[in-house]
């Protein structure tokens, strides 16, 4: 006690003034990267490319750009280049180049008072100075009143020297190279991918705006334009479905402030609403999202009870939006995001707004288009009777299930304890399988819920089919959280949710299937990293008294290679063939296993690729694994 008296004493003594840091410049930047750009991993580094084009963008919005290129770089570098106005070059109060001040200090920018920028996606003048701040090294060079002028920063954002010119031209425009930050950054390679998605949802939501990306690695090029904008859109994400009728397309003007929808039904089940602020994809939503949907659910009961289509039901929320692709894009003065990363809109005044023009404009369209509104309602009223008799087979399945104690379902073996951040539920395939794994398993913490072969496809089945189902109704149970608008994640049961299948081509078929499943029911659980797939092995190597598991037919050639001699190898058809002690060392043990983390990256692509992979058309889904079958990835 007399220790940790004196202890504290001391530290009481060694907090003063001198215990106050004062960050200067980009510092605080460095030293907590993930408050400014979301996370050190693949996320934030893409992040990084995001808020260089978003100002590029915000040049084509106030309406002086119309290209923007950008290039992944042989030697780890990425360019943006735009042909807008260029960054100020011109000196600041500060005494320095304006340009200097925009790329070194944070909250320094011209998207403020609005003069420069009505309407802007980068509103806290801290994007490309954070970019800087997280680089190695970032050269800006800006085409402006007919000379070329550069500047090169290194180490986190420090100048080498000041702004300088290095040559003339007849264009205008800024481009942005950088190095991203390897010791800040745990990937440091772009993902040709993950920017062709981001930058073809750019392009449908600035008709007009041409964006070129380039792979200097891969030796790839693509383009993107649209003239549609989002009624190109919307058939482009509708391109793998049933589609029930011709887009309904409105756009309204108010204060400075644009609202653009449309809307499209198809024959499937699935919801697909996506909410964009001023070019960023909104993928929690907000104020913007919740005036749409109590409007188009207002309208569309209106329109059905109006014309008698309702029988003793009333069309509710989820009814209005099964089989509904939609697309929102707002452009607004001042919108308010939750955090840098801008993932949902906080402005209150927005969701009564946006309510008003929807109600008006969709009521308006239903009267002038009365076959289209009739299809629809007639969809929804169906969704209606459908939920009906899926709350009755609910109830019908639960009373049928075996329950055991605290209503669970009788096959899940629960752990004992209940913190939620060190338990884990392994969904695994077969009676078999789930024998060894209840065995294998430490009881403490890890619960098993094993699953009667391949559970129901959602994505072609209907919400009553779908809980109707006593695997899935299963699932939920032991999931906890429900689905849909009665999800909570606050009932999550287990910290993480395994999928736990063979290695082969009837296991990875279960694991899309689980996976669709919670995608479309709860995808909230992927959003907040909870959902993750277990790497089985493939081989056992044995040579005298030393075991190697390898996962991969090259794996398992490279370690022969190495090893030589004759050893014994045991191909594992299936989980259901490994004893517990094989099972636990190489899929269960927290020590040695390996699990891949399931991340939506863009909501527009997953909820393209699952109804490409799960869907009816089979042409798409074939060119899809033509392209990717070599080098598939789980994450999502």
């Amino acid at each position: 006690m007399e220790a940790d008296k004196a202890s504290k004493e001391k530290a009481i003594k060694e907090y003063n003034a001198e215990s106050i840091k004062v960050l200067e410049g980009l510092e605080a930047v460095r030293k907590r990267p993930s408050m400014y750009v979301g996370s050190t991993s693949k996320d934030g580094l893409h992040h990084l490319v995001y808020e260089v084009v978003d100002n590029a963008i915000d040049e084509a919005l106030a309406g002086f750009c119309n290209l923007i290129k950008v290039t992944i770089n042989n030697d780890g570098s990425l360019t943006v280049e735009d042909n807008g106005r260029g960054i100020p070059i011109e000196k600041h109060v500060t005494g320095k180049s304006a340009m200097e001040v925009a790329l070194t200090k944070l909250h320094a920018g011209g998207k403020f008072d609005h003069k420069a920028y009505l309407i802007s996606g980068g509103l806290h003048g801290v994007g490309v100075s954070v970019v800087n701040a997280l680089s190695k090294k970032m050269i800006a060079q800006v085409k402006r009143n007919g000379v070329v002028y550069e500047q090169v920063y290194k180490n986190g954002g420090k100048p080498e020297g000041n702004v300088k010119s290095i040559g003339k031209t007849d264009e205008t425009g800024t481009t942005i190279q950088f190095w991203p930050d390897d010791s800040i950054f745990s990937i440091v390679k772009f993902d040709y991918e993950v920017l062709e998605a981001r930058f073809r949802e750019l392009a449908f939501l600035n008709a007009g705006v041409k964006i070129i990306l380039k792979d200097e690695i891969k030796d790839k090029k693509i383009e993107f334009f649209s003239e549609g904008g989002l009624l190109e859109f919307i058939k482009w994400l509708n391109r793998s479905k049933n589609v029930l009728h011709k887009p309904v397309y409105f756009k309204k003007e108010f204060d400075h402030s644009v609202v653009e929808v449309a809307i499209q039904y198809n024959d499937g089940y699935n919801e697909g609403i996506f909410g964009f602020v001023n070019t960023i994809n909104t993928v929690e939503g907000g104020t913007h999202v919740s005036g749409f949907k109590t409007a188009l659910t207002r309208v569309i009961n209106d329109y059905a009870d109006k014309n008698k289509m309702l029988k003793n039901i009333s069309i509710t929320g989820d009814d209005v939006r099964e089989g509904l692709t939609s697309i929102l894009s707002l452009k607004i003065p001042n919108p308010q995001f939750e955090g840098q990363t801008k993932t949902k809109l906080g402005n209150s005044e927005i969701k009564g707004f946006v309510d008003s023009i929807t109600t008006q404009a969709l009521a308006e369209f239903f009267e002038e288009n009365p076959t289209i509104a009739k299809k629809i309602a007639q969809k929804c009223a169906a969704a209606g009777e459908a939920r009906e008799a899926a709350r009755k087979a609910r109830e019908l399945v639960r009373r049928k299930t075996a329950m055991s104690i605290g209503g669970l379902p009788g096959k899940l073996a629960d752990c004992s304890s209940s913190k939620l951040d060190e338990t884990e539920l392994y969904i695994v395939e077969g009676e078999s399988a789930g024998g060894s794994a209840k065995q294998a398993r430490d009881k403490e913490f890890q619960a098993i819920l094993p699953l009667k072969g391949k559970i129901l496809n959602v994505e072609k089945a209907a919400p009553a089919k779908v809980f109707s189902s006593e695997e899935i109704i299963n699932l939920i149970t032991a999931i906890g959280t429900g689905t849909g608008e009665q999800f909570n994640i606050e009932k999550l049961r287990y910290g993480k949710i395994i999928i736990m299948t063979d290695a082969d081509v009837d296991g990875n078929h279960i694991s899309c299937l689980i996976l669709t499943l919670l995608f479309r029911y709860m995808p909230q659980l992927i959003e907040a990293g909870r959902v993750f797939v277990a790497v089985a092995p493939l081989y056992k190597i044995k040579k005298g008294n030393e075991s190697h598991y390898v996962y991969s037919d090259d794996e398992l050639k490279k370690k022969l290679d190495r090893l030589g001699g004759k050893p014994d190898v045991q191909r594992f058809k299936g989980l259901g063939e490994m004893n517990p002690q094989q099972l636990w060392e190489t899929t269960m043990d927290p020590k040695e296993r390996t699990f891949k983390k399931v991340t939506i990256e863009d909501a527009v692509e997953a909820d393209n690729v699952f109804s490409m992979l799960m869907g009816d058309e089979v042409g798409p889904r074939r060119e899809f694994i033509e392209d990717h079958a070599k080098t598939a990835q789980l994450d999502i």
